[in-house]
């Protein structure tokens, strides 16, 4: 009996041990310091675009740099879909927001909202209207709208009508690269807009617009279109007449127009850099989760590409 007894205390005391020690090391961020990365959600307006390929992996690599947790979303140019989005944001642990607006308005109050939740919000490339931003990373697109006046009026020799492809309607990047375009423009009073349309930043959509407009207007010399993707579409539009008998100047500085100013079918470009877009907005996001001062806008400069120049920027 008293062998048996001897036993069950052991057991007992081999048990209790046991419990303490898994008492006293629950996990292994407790007994380490270790913390759960911080969560930055990150919603593109489109990834079929090279472009925001670039605005991607641009931030990618820095939130790698960084130790961040970055969900990464495809809005797919919905608006409503990128509304979803940034709910989705507010409820699944995200301590911070970058948007790239698919329309400045429409994602409004889905910023509105996080604003309330104090999850603060970087937007990258386009801004948000009637919301609080903590930071606003983007290119000077007035600036470099006005690059693309010049560029194309040079290539023209500063007389003729020439098309003008215009971005998603609503955002701010289209607005602002039309501005800085139509005041370049002011300088050149030989040169006339015959038509502008929306081709919404898509190669495909561009090529039928353009053809469209080239049908109704075919003494135009020149194109400006609102990024690389459109002036690709135009080219494809114009066949053997881009580069000689209409010059085209577009905007993004991605491989593609590069590529076009290389082959003598793009005239010039103006180059932002994306991947940098990214990389200085997953910074402000940290920035802002650590309650570290971040800078309202950050102006990211664009450069004027030409065939005189694009070997620099080709990879």
């Amino acid at each position: 009996m008293k062998s048996m007894l001897k036993v069950t205390l052991a057991t007992a005391s081999a048990a209790l041990l046991v419990i303490g020690l898994v008492g006293c090391n629950r996990t292994p961020a407790a007994d380490n310091g270790a913390a759960a990365p911080m969560k930055v959600t990150l919603s593109l307006s489109t990834l079929n675009n090279p472009f925001f390929v670039e605005v991607r992996d641009g931030a990618k690599a820095e939130a790698k740099k960084l130790g961040v947790q970055l969900d990464i979303l495809d809005a797919q140019n919905d608006s409503a879909t990128q509304a979803n989005q940034l709910a989705t944001a507010a409820s699944n642990g995200s301590k911070a927001v970058i948007v790239n607006a698919v329309d400045s308005d429409a994602a409004g109050p889905g910023v509105t909202a996080l604003n309330k939740d104090n999850i603060p919000v970087i937007a990258v490339d386009r801004t948000v209207n009637n919301a609080k931003l903590a930071s606003f990373v983007a290119s000077d697109n007035v600036a470099g709208g006005m690059q693309a006046a010049e560029l194309l009026a040079q290539s023209i020799g500063e007389k003729g009508s020439i098309l003008v492809l215009q971005g998603v309607a609503g955002t701010s990047a289209s607005r602002d690269r039309g501005q800085g375009f139509a005041e370049g423009l002011k300088k050149f009073p030989g040169i006339t807009v015959v038509a502008k349309q929306t081709a919404n930043f898509d190669r495909a959509t561009a090529l039928n617009v353009a053809t469209n407009l080239l049908q109704a207007h075919p003494d135009v010399v020149g194109i400006f279109a609102e990024n690389d993707e459109m002036g690709l579409g135009a080219i494809q539009a114009l066949g053997n007449r881009a580069g000689s008998d209409v010059k085209v100047v577009a905007f993004d500085g991605t491989d593609d127009g590069l590529k076009a100013i290389k082959a003598g079918t793009l005239v010039g470009t103006i180059a932002q850099q994306p991947g940098n877009l990214g990389k200085l907005a997953v910074q402000q996001a940290v920035k802002a989760i650590k309650g570290e001062p971040v800078d309202a806008t950050i102006p990211v400069p664009v450069v004027s590409v030409t065939s005189k120049n694009v070997d620099e920027f080709l990879k």
